[in-house]
């Protein structure tokens, strides 16, 4: 089952015309946190930076992945080393020279350090992110937010950081808010196929209807095996390498 529904998130991905690569290393087939590559590698302006997870379980996904960025051209711009944490669902970008990271429970100060150090050129915006269920559980940056269009994003407005939704009022971005009840089941985590086109998983109605309304077009997959159970909508599922 979790295979099948895989392979249909990844047709969901190549009829909105995106090229998908599958990671190939079988050092990591069996820790199930590995479907989820968004978190050891930030790709950045100019090539990738291999992080280094907060969760002590996934601390060999980063170097699983090294072979396939390779393969696919992307140039290493560096790594993170003990003792700075950051993973990926904690860093998103507001553009090209803009990037913003959640101080969460899996991102720590000194990451945050190094990608400043490793990002000449790019302002790295820190923002702490709520304890909500604490260390045992998976609240990433991303879990609060998912852009959909560079004015457009859907959101947890309740817990998003006061200074972030601030920032993004200054920069005009219209928020799509997520209601409570759809919070848990991941409606906030969305991926954005392109301007206003969007895949979420499904079971979130009232979010879907709410970015419907905003212009977005939205399409959905099943996940009970591939998200649901391991807590990791789209944007875990995927590593954007290029965007055009």
């Amino acid at each position: 089952m979790q295979l099948a529904e895989h392979e249909t998130f990844r047709r969901e991905l190549e009829r909105a015309g995106a090229e998908v690569l599958v990671a190939t290393d079988e050092s990591v087939a069996a820790n199930p946190d590995a479907v989820y590559v968004r978190d050891p590698v930030l790709v950045a302006p100019g090539g990738a930076i291999i992080l280094r997870p907060g969760k002590p379980a996934r601390r060999n996904e980063p170097a699983a992945l090294e072979g396939d960025l390779a393969a696919a051209g992307i140039p290493i711009l560096g790594r993170l080393d003990d003792p700075a944490t950051a993973e990926g669902g904690d860093l998103m970008w507001l553009d090209p020279q803009t990037l913003v990271a959640g101080r969460s429970y899996r991102t720590n100060d000194r990451g945050i350090d190094a990608l400043r150090d490793l990002l000449p050129g790019v302002a790295v915006h820190a923002f702490d992110l709520p304890h909500l269920r604490g260390p045992g559980d998976v609240l990433h940056l991303m879990s609060l937010i998912s852009p959909l269009d560079a004015d457009l994003a859907v959101v947890s407005l309740r817990l998003l950081p006061a200074r972030l939704a601030q920032e993004l009022a200054a920069r005009g971005i219209t928020l799509v808010e997520v209601p409570d009840e759809e919070f848990d089941s991941m409606g906030t985590n969305v991926l954005a196929l392109g301007p206003r086109v969007a895949l979420a998983l499904a079971g979130n109605p009232e979010t879907e209807r709410r970015m419907r309304e905003a212009g977005v077009d939205v399409r959905t997959y099943q996940g009970r095996e591939i998200s649901t159970k391991g807590d990791g909508g789209p944007t875990c599922l995927t590593l954007p390498l290029l965007r055009t």
